[in-house]
């Protein structure tokens, strides 16, 4: 069965028709869903998935409990195993690092300011995984099969993010990395 991690900013609140149309693709092929537990895109995808009574979702969360789990879904619970003892982007990233593995594909919902969705974008890519990306913004959509596919996204982004990626994710090292393409995704096309 094939597993796609959706995942996004905690900044967005909202899922439009653009970002509901892509998510009624993957429930009509009865993929399996991973999504986190966090405020922001995972629970509105929640609420989503719920709403339309589907049931083929993991959650996904730490190990001192979920955040929200609308549906009563499984769960998949990670251990930090002593690794970001602190509730910060690191001990997070432990979780979204888990999905990513896991799953076949990814589908981002993306402010262009959120380090850790792009971290799940760059996680994904490093394990030769394909993302689709929605850029809020400008509303548009980002097939990525590679790190080379990165920058025509990463342009619409603030000079500032841009810096914080740097720092944070070592982002300029990571898109020098290139991986060999994965077949196309059937999901990933309107």
């Amino acid at each position: 069965m094939i597993k796609i991690f959706i995942g996004g900013s905690r900044n967005i609140s909202k899922l439009n028709t653009d970002i509901k149309d892509r998510i009624d693709n993957i429930m009509q092929k009865e993929y399996t869903i991973f999504v986190g537990d966090a405020d922001g895109v995972d629970k509105c995808v929640q609420e989503y998935l719920f709403e339309n009574n589907y049931g083929n979702v993991r959650i996904f969360c730490m190990s001192n409990g979920c955040r929200n789990n609308i549906g009563h879904w499984e769960i998949n619970q990670i251990h930090s195993n002593g690794a970001g003892k602190k509730k910060d982007f690191h001990y997070f990233a432990i979780k979204d690092l888990e999905m990513a593995r896991e799953a076949d594909y990814g589908f981002m919902i993306w402010d262009g300011k959120s380090k850790g969705t792009l971290n799940n974008v760059l996680n994904l890519l490093n394990d030769n995984k394909k993302a689709l990306v929605y850029f809020s913004s400008s509303k548009e959509f980002f097939n990525l099969a590679s790190f080379g596919d990165c920058e025509k996204l990463l342009s619409k982004c603030e000079k500032k993010f841009m810096d914080i990626f740097e720092k944070k994710l070592n982002l300029s090292q990571m898109l020098k990395k290139e991986r060999p393409f994965q077949n196309e995704f059937n999901f990933l096309r309107e």
